[in-house]
């Protein structure tokens, strides 16, 4: 990966197939999983592209797929929008039908009781147990960075079944297998997304998977905002990435 001057995507048309993250790609990252802000002006841009693009429009979050149901599809709707979670393990296929690519580990829970006794001796962690997955945050601790990532990895050592996701101060205990470059993949062998050019727009390692296989596929990989990264093209921030995807729509976003 390097940290190049990517240059600008081209101008975006109706006839891709577009994934998006969500935090720090979409919207701001927030101190806290709670604190991110969906605006109606983002609901609305997310859902005109989607009817533009014959439904080829599915988020690819860390999240769990309950959350981003609660705050991307709160709106009384036919149709539910495609969606990835927590980093693909989860997923709801252009059809509406919703998978799941792991079963909840033992192990998991094993390090999730551990790092609650953990959280309890250091408020400025956060432990967010997803079900499937188990994520550290210190955002609000960085001097704890170090500590956290060594006992994780001293926890998940030896267990081939478990993998330690890195992202932007928070590490995350997941099953191995899976990840957002396979959601896309499997996205990309179903309707309305098969036979289109793939876009991926993301801002964080957990994004690099995903970056990967639409280089694989001939499709255009986006980083958002500075930081090695293996994408093709770059957008500095949110705001950009509003503006550029309203382009393909016909819409004008003042960004900065």
């Amino acid at each position: 990966m390097a940290e190049g001057k990517n240059k600008f995507p081209p101008s975006p048309q109706t006839d891709w197939a577009y994934f998006l993250d969500m935090d720090g790609t979409l919207i701001e990252i927030a101190d806290t999983p709670e604190g991110i802000v969906i605006d109606d002006s983002l609901l609305g841009l997310i859902w005109r592209l989607h009817a533009a693009c014959g439904g080829a429009v599915a988020l690819v979050s860390g999240r769990t797929l309950a959350d981003l149901d609660r705050r991307v599809n709160r709106r009384s709707r036919d149709v539910a929008l495609p969606m990835a979670g927590q980093h693909g393990l989860e997923r709801r296929s252009g059809a509406g039908q919703v998978l799941t690519r792991a079963a909840p580990s033992a192990a998991k829970d094993v390090i999730a009781r551990h790092f609650a006794s953990v959280v309890a001796r250091h408020p400025g962690l956060r432990l967010e147990d997803k079900g499937l997955t188990v994520a550290i945050h210190y955002r609000q601790a960085p001097r704890l960075a170090g500590y956290v990532h060594r006992t994780l990895q001293g926890l998940v050592k030896g267990d081939q079944g478990l993998y330690l996701q890195k992202g932007k101060r928070v590490v995350e205990v997941k099953p191995a297998g899976f990840d957002k470059g396979t959601a896309i993949e499997e996205y990309m062998k179903e309707e309305p997304f098969r036979g289109r050019r793939p876009v991926f727009i993301g801002d964080d390692v957990t994004d690099e998977h995903g970056f990967a296989v639409v280089e694989r596929l001939q499709g255009l990989s986006v980083k958002v905002g500075p930081g090695k990264t293996g994408a093709r093209y770059r957008l500095p921030g949110v705001a950009a990435v509003r503006a550029w995807l309203g382009k393909a729509i016909g819409e004008q976003h003042e960004h900065s």
